[in-house]
């Protein structure tokens, strides 16, 4: 039987242990974390609706007609009035026909691959994909083809000599690099071979385009050139959750053939409730993705005049390359010691050598606390 207590000690040794922190306070950017008071640069509440009082306000009204639980999956008696109303405000929020519900990311980029794509089937991917990606083209059983990132020739060639269907799935925002994807390149190798193109666009929703649309917002491409959107709600709407949007036939074959949706409790309907609620804001209150732009860039130009040199991103996701999974703890333990709370990511989330600061930006945070994140930061500048 295999030693678990030797290789828990060995990831401690090499600076790759994780470990949880329970938190005090409700998620925003000044917490209580197990009694002590952080100000928080690496959460995904990208709006700052995951406390919004009007948000937690719907959740208990839900909770108050709904219940607390869904009691069933959704395709035996767990699919309430309130999930099917957020299906449909998610699918014209996207520009879709449809939009289908999830419990998580995860189960929703399983659901699309594994039903899209089988033995005899092709899934291509950029290597910094998200690993629900990879797991979905390998739990699949279709041969899993990977190009360098962003790197549109090597993206061609791997279309090439696909076989079968062939579906490419990529992030539309990279998590841990915070870059975008090459969409309206991708798009158009696609057309040409006759692929599925699948974004997984969970942190870009609601954070980027003029009317919060994401990725696809971004680069103004329409729904005929991504057949299949995925997002996440637990990022940028506050709540918890997933959805997949596309055309009226692809939402009735996830219905009917993925198994991560037909073998999985519903969401509460009460969260459905909330998510409505944060929907609405993240449509009417466009401020909130005007504050994160001054933000990133008061981040930018501080972090770039103390010398370190940063990725090109300009989504919430502002990375600070360590290299060394040592390094990149020291840095998150010198942050904490001035009471600044920065989660350090390492291999295998990052590849070898590229450990990092994952900091992260809310609509939430003030500018005094960018300075105050700079002021901290100067101690480590190279």
């Amino acid at each position: 039987m295999k030693d678990l207590r030797s290789a828990l000690t060995q990831a401690r040794e090499q600076h790759l242990y994780r470990r949880r922190r329970v938190l005090d306070s409700p998620q925003q950017p000044h917490l209580v974390v197990e009694g002590r008071s952080l100000l928080s640069f690496c959460s995904n509440d990208y709006l700052g609706l995951a406390s919004d009082p009007r948000v937690a306000q719907a959740l208990c009204k839900g909770v108050a007609h709904w219940g607390s639980g869904s009691g069933s999956a959704h395709l035996v008696s767990g699919h309430s009035r309130a999930h099917h109303a957020l299906e449909e405000a998610l699918a014209d929020f996207t520009g879709r026909e449809r939009a289908l519900l999830f419990s998580s990311g995860y189960l929703a980029n399983l659901a699309v691959i594994t039903s899209l794509c089988g033995r005899r089937d092709t899934v291509v991917q950029d290597k910094l994909n998200h690993a629900s990606l990879i797991d979905g083209a390998r739990l699949s059983g279709a041969e899993l083809k990977r190009y360098a990132h962003n790197d549109m020739a090597a993206a061609r060639k791997r279309l090439t000599t696909a076989r079968g269907e062939c579906l490419l799935a990529v992030d539309g925002v990279f998590s841990m690099d915070g870059d975008l994807a090459e969409l309206p390149a991708l798009a158009a190798l696609c057309r040409e071979h006759d692929a599925w193109l699948m974004v997984d666009d969970a942190h870009g929703l609601g954070v980027l385009g003029k009317a919060g649309g994401g990725s696809l917002d971004h680069f103004g491409l329409d729904p005929d050139q991504v057949p299949v959107l995925m997002g996440t709600l637990g990022k940028a709407f506050g709540t918890a959750g997933a959805f997949v949007a596309g055309s009226a036939d692809l939402i009735e074959t996830l219905i009917q053939k993925a198994r991560s949706y037909i073998f999985t409790t519903a969401l509460p309907a009460a969260l459905a409730e909330a998510t409505l609620a944060s929907l609405g804001i993240l449509r009417e209150e466009a401020w909130r993705r005007r504050h994160l732009e001054v933000l990133v860039a008061r981040f930018r130009q501080g972090a770039q005049q103390l010398g370190f040199e940063l990725p090109p991103s300009g989504t919430p996701i502002q990375p600070l390359i360590a290299g060394r999974s040592e390094t990149a703890m020291a840095w998150s333990q010198a942050l904490e010691s001035q009471g600044i709370l920065v989660t350090a990511i390492r291999p295998p989330t990052v590849p070898e050598g590229s450990a990092r600061l994952r900091i992260t930006f809310s609509a939430a945070h003030q500018e005094q606390d960018v300075d105050r994140l700079l002021a901290a930061l100067e101690d480590l500048a190279p």
